[in-house]
């Protein structure tokens, strides 16, 4: 297969494509795109698994979504990871948008995230980073950033990327700083919040993804979305560059190979 992109962050083992998921990876094969499909708690982890172990050019990401912060199981997060299939630790993170409790809910999700950190230390993969602040703060964005710089003192190879990425300038330097990259989604092909930051920042500290089903781009809005839609992305991210759409191509796939330490595939 000759991969031309990778959605570094979809979830094609959500029930939104119970009827239609091999039609879906079939067409990415033929485009030329690879994925990585994100589990979110234990029974999408390993469905992500499952399907990563069927696909030469899928592979999966293990962790439980900060809002599930009550239900982490180590031992079986664990064994996930040893999977060669799994390249990645997540999602995972802080998820301060719909807090019920305050500080006590924050409280747990920071334990939470630090255990995230600890197993990706431990099988030494790189993280998938979920943040969402409370309206109107960058506060969850502060806080996980926080956590990172102090793990970082011991656990100085701790990588990853923070998908779909909606903090600062300033943020995104201090994660760069951090050996971080940040994802954009389709929303940059309707949404002109993200152009200024993505003209900002190197391109060698960006990647490109789906969030799929989420989030469909402008030409397919009110849609469920699929990984083939990286190429929007992609395109979008090389029109707001100002930069050759080739050009950019082939630099976001070469930071999704570097990042999660993908064997490059051969022209077949």
């Amino acid at each position: 297969m000759n991969v031309r992109y990778i959605d570094t962050h979809c979830h094609l083992q959500f029930e939104q494509y119970a009827h239609d998921r091999d039609d879906v990876i079939a067409r990415m094969r033929e485009e030329g795109i690879a994925g990585i499909i994100v589990g979110v708690d234990i029974a999408s982890s390993r469905e992500a698994r499952a399907l990563a172990e069927k696909h030469e050019y899928l592979f999966a990401s293990v962790g439980l979504h900060p809002n599930h912060a009550e239900s982490f199981g180590e031992e079986s997060f664990r064994e996930l990871a040893e999977n060669k299939k799994v390249v990645a630790i997540g999602e995972c993170g802080l998820d301060y948008f719909h807090l019920k409790s305050g500080n006590e809910e924050k409280d747990a999700q920071k334990e939470l995230f630090k255990k995230h950190l600890a197993l990706a230390a431990e099988f030494d993969k790189p993280l998938i980073i979920h943040a969402r602040s409370s309206k109107g703060t960058h506060d969850a964005y502060q806080d996980f950033i926080a956590i990172l710089k102090e793990t970082k003192i011991a656990r100085p190879k701790l990588r990853g990327v923070v998908h779909f990425f909606a903090g600062s300038l300033s943020e995104a330097e201090t994660l760069f700083a951090l050996d971080f990259f940040i994802s954009f989604t389709a929303v940059i092909t309707f949404s002109r919040d993200y152009d200024a930051l993505i003209r900002a920042v190197p391109l060698a500290n960006i990647l490109s993804e789906t969030d799929a089903p989420y989030v469909a781009p402008a030409r397919r809005r009110g849609e469920r979305n699929d990984p083939l839609a990286v190429v929007d992305v992609v395109r979008q991210i090389a029109d707001i560059r100002g930069e050759d759409s080739e050009f950019v191509r082939a630099a976001l796939l070469n930071n999704s190979y570097q990042m999660f330490a993908l064997k490059k595939f051969d022209n077949h």
